[in-house]
């Protein structure tokens, strides 16, 4: 029960003073740990190098390829899987009490991470296993950390703060790719390291200061619907990872039978979950804010720039990496670091647009905002598929920049757009339902990415590479060999610092049967990339092309969102019935 007006003093937690200081302290905490989250699903990209050579262990070796795609991947999945379920128990138990807990699981998995005690493979599982405890933390944060705010700040300035907020997960995702390469170039622990002191101290505060002010909704875990959900996107997602690994011959795994049950499994098990959420009483998710058109085509609009955004970080990296950097005159065991200082415009223009969007789409609305973000963001992808192998950086630097621009303006206007479009009883599961959707798209475009990637390399890769290496001496068997391999060792190859022909020719000893100077071409900066570009061009082609398609669909579904409506709580009446009434106009949503 709230003190009356005329009892409340400066110090009071209900005064006027003290809920101001409240929300910048909320905006606080929760910015960081959104940071330190999104942080950690990068950070470990370019660190991959150091980090498998601090644990002894060749990633690209037959049957350890699977490591490196856990490494990666694992992190994603789990947030992917369980943001809603967190987010729902913030809605029952307390949106605070959950996101405290996350912090303290985050950072005890962040210190176990730092102290693996074993070598070669049973390493790379201990770190895989407590990627996954720090990913369920992370999930724990991210899931409650929107609705946190939404409940602190006025209806004014929402747009602001949820807009800071998104600003930061994004961008520690990009600054991770800068962090990894300084962190591991001094020691592989320290990309786990830096999350200690951090996450300690954010822990501590959390508890000490935050609070629920929001609406408790109770109830009961939906354990049928947790479980189908969790087990059904866990499936679809594992696919996915491994469709990207050779099998029985072919570049890629899509033709295993595997992979094809795992996505008609999880499909299955997605459409029996949207089943039990119309029936049960207490679902995990609430289908009917779907009756909302900015809810609805809002998450629509996020998942297609999700997919559009992780898998593009991916092909700028091996592209920087294993070709551009190299030409111009960057060892390949530097190019992690460099790759990352060199994107830094993307994550300036990412950080300059974020918040200005934000505290406009308070203003003027979300729909105008984020539909030009969105069609920004497709003609960025344009220009760079228009760009020569052999680019000019500055020309980059200005469309990565427009990338990270594009990415701004739309991420703010759409998640303040769908928080406000939710009543207040339902922002924890809403959060964890936009998150599902951003960190969905994150995994997905991984395999979407790669896999167009490899399969445009795929045609004309092994002709060109087996053409390439028997110019320069190589016998006819073992360049067809080499040739014949699937190209994704080469992309990890290159990812991983490594030079990528002097690993493809390691294991057949042709480079000791060959003249000095036919090794120092065959091993030098210049050949790999040259004998790659015409190849990697036709996949950046298709990537980039598919990128703008998903960044147009993205703008057709942000404008679709409508003026915005926020669905009503069910009423006495209606609650049997879902209370699928739609009322009062939000200004974030409008347009």
């Amino acid at each position: 029960m709230t003190d009356p007006p005329e009892t409340r003093t400066p110090h009071s937690p209900h005064s006027p003073a003290a809920a101001d200081r409240y929300k910048w302290t909320a905006l606080t905490n929760t910015t960081a740990a959104v940071f330190m989250s999104a942080l950690d699903g990068s950070i470990v990209l370019i660190a991959l190098p150091a980090v498998f050579r601090g644990i002894h262990l060749d990633p690209l070796a037959p049957g350890n390829i699977a490591y490196l795609l856990w490494m990666i991947m694992g992190y994603r999945l789990v947030q992917a899987v369980l943001v809603v379920t967190v987010g729902r128990l913030g809605d029952m138990y307390g949106r605070v009490r959950i996101y405290n807990s996350g912090f303290a699981v985050f950072t005890f998995a962040s210190i176990l991470l730092s102290f693996d005690p074993f070598d070669g493979g049973h390493a790379a599982m201990w770190l895989i296993a407590w990627r996954v405890v720090q990913a369920v933390g992370g999930s724990m944060l991210t899931a409650n950390s929107a609705a946190i705010l939404t409940d602190a700040f006025p209806e004014e300035q929402r747009g602001f703060a949820l807009g800071i907020n998104q600003v930061a997960g994004l961008a520690g995702m990009f600054i991770g790719l800068v962090a990894g390469g300084l962190l591991s170039a001094w020691d592989w622990r320290a990309v786990f390291w830096v999350n200690v002191p951090v996450g300690v101290f954010f822990t501590l505060w959390a508890y000490r200061t935050l609070r629920d002010t929001g609406h408790r909704g109770g109830g009961r875990i939906d354990w049928w619907g947790n479980i189908t959900f969790a087990v059904g996107l866990s499936a679809v997602l594992i696919a996915v990872t491994f469709g990207l690994q050779p099998y029985d011959g072919h570049t890629m795994g899509w033709t295993n039978p595997l992979v094809d049950v795992l996505i008609a499994g999880g499909l299955l098990l997605l459409a029996a979950f949207v089943a039990i959420e119309n029936r049960v009483s207490a679902p995990m998710i609430q289908l009917r804010l779907f009756r909302s058109r900015a809810f609805t085509f809002g998450n629509l609009a996020g998942l297609a720039i999700s997919v559009g955004r992780g898998g593009m970080q991916f092909v700028l990296i091996i592209w920087l990496q294993g070709i551009w950097l190299p030409l111009h005159g960057y060892d390949y065991a530097d190019t992690p670091l460099w790759a990352g200082i060199f994107m830094l415009p993307l994550t300036a223009g990412f950080l300059a647009a974020g918040p200005v969007s934000g505290h406009l789409s308070d203003r003027l609305g979300s729909r105008g905002l984020a539909t030009g973000g969105a069609v920004l963001f497709g003609a960025s992808f344009l220009g760079l598929m228009l760009l020569p192998i052999d680019f000019g950086y500055w020309i980059f630097a200005v469309l990565i920049a427009l990338n990270g621009i594009a990415s701004g303006m739309f991420a703010s206007p759409n998640s303040s757009s769908i928080m406000g479009s939710v009543p207040a009883h339902l922002r924890g599961v809403a959060s964890g339902m936009r998150a599902t959707f951003q960190n969905s798209g994150n995994a997905v475009s991984i395999g979407v990415f790669f896999s167009l990637m490899i399969a445009g390399l795929a045609g004309s890769l092994p002709h060109t590479l087996t053409t390439g290496l028997q110019h320069q001496g190589v016998s006819a068997h073992v360049a067809a060999q080499v040739g014949s391999l699937p190209p994704v060792s080469s992309l990890f190859a290159a990812q991983l610092g490594v030079n990528p022909i002097q690993h493809l020719l390691r294991p057949s000893g042709a480079l000791a049967h060959l003249t000095t100077a036919q090794q120092q071409a065959l091993t030098g900066r210049e050949f790999f990339p040259h004998l790659i570009s015409g190849p990697f061009h036709s996949g950046l082609v298709i990537v980039f092309a598919f990128g703008a398609t998903l960044a147009f669909l993205a703008a057709i579904a942000s404008l679709l969102r409508g003026t915005g409506t926020t669905v009503k709580p069910p009423g006495p009446r209606t609650a049997a019935a879902t209370g699928d009434a739609l009322a009062r106009p939000d200004r974030h949503t409008g347009g």
